[in-house]
């Protein structure tokens, strides 16, 4: 239960991350939005606010705690919700999305950080997978939102412009789409009023006692006091602040390079231009308007059925396999998937291979590039290097949907997929050579590990 409501920050993650592709067709002609630069802004600005929460997190967690920052996140959701359904100025829209920017921020550290913190070392792979799951849940609770009520007033096939303005969907509609994140926003807040802090915040910030409390409730006495033991051996003579600087020791530089590798990787696979995108690609290929609406909710469907081939693989069979795995399933799928874009085939063919490239994602990068962040890093610097890992995540995701319609454009959607399936084929031998096995170790084990 306290891992479920944990990742309902990663629901509300995944709502506002996506829901932005199913509003593009709509909000577009609201504002006016003509020049790829601009209609860039519009789909990148709250990634923005995930670079500024993902920095803020890892100072304040590690100095406020998980729990606190969990609240603070549903709130800016909330706001980020209305604030943006309610816009009539495309700088208000944009202030809006990236106060709920934000949130995502902070849900995306915090919420695999604190499952992996309260989590039992044998079943710690599926419980931060079931955060993924939630994102996932969100992504097709966006995508099943903005189909309904975009399918809710007919629009003629390949409408114009002025169609669309003066359209339901075109005045109200798409502001209901962001709207909905009110709804679960409210409830994330609520519940985690009711969630214990994390054991292992509370033993770096002195109170041993009550993190005993909270592992006795975990998993019983003799867990709570082994668990408790490592714990305080790990931070012996660590109790107190962290500074940024420690995370550029040498024992600890490594660890953090390969984490904030795996970050930008996660978002330079490229599968979320397809999210992003989801209408210019889908049109290229062929779809009208409600073909695309129905072929982001297939992508969703597909996306959460393969979310959980790695909930139940990831303490099976290992991290890196998966990782490998996907690479180089991810490499394959974009280079048929640009090759039908270069010989001009439409329809199901290029609807096939790309859920084919979502299901690679799916059990591999999506799922458990979350897990690694959340269990690579050593207590005492866990929230710090977590931040940075994040923050880089973001970089990556802003500077991939920044750029896409502008590579689009330019070289053309062919070779922008053959570009990624590069970037695939080279993460596929940097995993391989670096990251090592972190199943069914304990946090403070993966630590003396690492840092040996």
């Amino acid at each position: 239960m306290i891992s479920l409501v944990a990742a309902m920050g990663g629901l509300l993650f995944g709502y506002d991350w996506v829901v932005i592709g199913g509003a593009k067709p709509f909000y577009e002609p609201f504002f006016n939005l003509t020049t790829p630069a601009m209609k860039g802004w519009a789909t990148s600005s709250a990634l923005i606010g995930c670079l500024m929460g993902a920095v803020f997190s890892g100072v304040f967690s590690d100095r406020y705690g998980r729990q606190r920052l969990m609240l603070l996140a549903g709130l800016l959701f909330t706001v980020s919700a209305i604030g943006a359904g309610l816009a009539n100025q495309f700088t208000t829209f944009v202030i809006y999305r990236i106060i709920g920017g934000v949130g995502i921020g902070l849900a995306s550290t915090l919420s695999p950080m604190y499952i992996a913190e309260v989590s039992p070392a044998s079943v710690r792979g599926q419980f931060v997978s079931v955060n993924q799951l939630t994102i996932v849940i969100g992504v097709l609770a966006a995508q099943l939102v903005n189909w309904l009520i975009s399918a809710s007033h007919e629009m003629p096939d390949n409408a114009t412009t002025t169609q669309i303005l003066e359209s339901w969907n075109g005045r109200i509609g798409w502001r209901w789409m962001f709207a909905a994140c009110a709804v679960p926003a409210v409830l994330f807040f609520i519940f985690s009023i009711l969630i214990p802090e994390s054991p292992r915040w509370l033993v770096k910030s002195g109170n041993s006692n009550k993190a005993l409390k909270v592992l006795k409730k975990i998993g019983g006495e003799n867990y709570a006091r082994e668990e408790l033991a490592q714990i305080e051996t790990s931070l012996q003579n660590e109790i107190g602040s962290v500074h940024f600087r420690e995370l550029f020791d040498k024992g600890m530089l490594k660890i953090l390079g390969l984490g904030m590798f795996l970050a930008f990787f996660q978002q330079w696979c490229g599968i979320n231009t397809i999210f992003y995108y989801a209408d210019d690609i889908f049109k290229a290929a062929g779809f009208d308007v409600k073909g695309v609406m129905l072929n982001i909710v297939i992508t969703g469907a597909v996306m959460m059925i393969f979310t959980f081939v790695a909930i139940g693989t990831v303490d099976k069979y290992g991290r890196k396999i998966l990782l490998l795995i996907g690479s180089l399933g991810l490499a394959g799928s974009y280079a048929l998937i640009g090759l039908s874009y270069f010989l001009h085939f439409t329809g199901f063919h290029v609807l096939f291979l790309t859920v084919l490239a979502i299901a690679f994602y799916s059990f591999s990068l999506a799922p458990i590039v979350w897990v690694l962040l959340s269990e690579m890093f050593p207590n005492r610097i866990r929230g710090a290097a977590m931040s940075i890992a994040v923050f880089t995540l973001w970089i990556g995701s802003f500077s991939l949907s920044y750029t896409f319609p502008i590579m689009n454009e330019g070289i053309g959607t062919a070779w922008t997929f053959w570009i990624y399936g590069i970037i695939c084929f080279v993460g596929f031998f940097i995993i391989r050579r670096n990251l090592v096995e972190t199943k069914g170790k304990s946090l403070e084990e993966i630590e003396r590990e690492f840092v040996k």
